[in-house]
């Protein structure tokens, strides 16, 4: 699946989230070799320091998108110097698609605020969510309407770094009731979500791919 000659995205998976490009150099079991990254933001040659978790991602002669966690093993100088890092294997990539985002069932906290204040804000937890939008849980007598533009704020809990909080205007979709759970389920799509959120959302959404897999593994 990964091959010598393709460009490889990585992203910091701490606090900081600096991206990186560089270039797949050599490839060998479940290790692969890079040229030294350049940071996208500065322009400048990065220095990955070794057991360095990151998230690397790449485009296959397909044109299809696949993630993968790594880590930095070391580093080799023999004609260009290169960076080792881990490789867990082609079955281990999560395809990440183009058109739609991926829709990860999952329990984050939102609180929803009316754009006017036509309602008291309140608190409630989402059914599922992906950068394009979310599905929250509603009770009986809920003030909201379909089709019209309300205000979330969301948490996202993430592994291994500080909770980041987004907030989006979002319009109700439609609602479904969801008689065994006692709840209403109302979809929403965001509007004009910034790209700093709409990164921060796909990563979690992966992240909570890679949980899943490593649930579904031990059964």
């Amino acid at each position: 699946m990964l091959n010598i000659g393709d460009v490889i995205n990585l992203e910091m998976k701490d606090a900081t989230a600096d991206k990186f490009k560089c270039k797949v150099v050599e490839i060998k079991d479940n290790q692969f070799y890079i040229d030294y990254p350049v940071n996208e933001a500065t322009g400048k040659t990065a220095f990955l320091m070794n057991d360095t978790e990151l998230l690397a991602s790449f485009v296959n002669k397909e044109q299809n998108i696949y993630r993968f966690d790594t880590v930095v093993a070391g580093r080799l100088k023999e004609k260009i110097p290169m960076i080792i890092l881990s490789y867990p294997g082609d079955d281990k990539l999560v395809k990440i698609q183009r058109r739609e985002f991926v829709r990860i069932d999952t329990n984050v906290d939102i609180a929803i605020h009316g754009i006017h204040n036509e309602f008291p804000p309140f608190t409630t937890e989402t059914v599922d969510i992906s950068a394009g939008g979310t599905a929250i849980k509603l009770r009986e007598g809920h003030k909201l309407e379909e089709g019209k533009e309300i205000i979330m704020w969301l948490s996202l809990p993430f592994q291994n770094a500080p909770i980041e909080y987004i907030k989006t205007k979002a319009e109700i979709t439609n609602f479904i009731p969801v008689e065994k759970k006692g709840y209403i389920k109302a979809p929403a799509k965001f509007i004009d979500l910034d790209e700093k959120s709409k990164q921060l959302l796909i990563k979690y959404c992966f992240e909570q791919q890679i949980l899943i897999r490593r649930k579904m593994a031990q059964y």
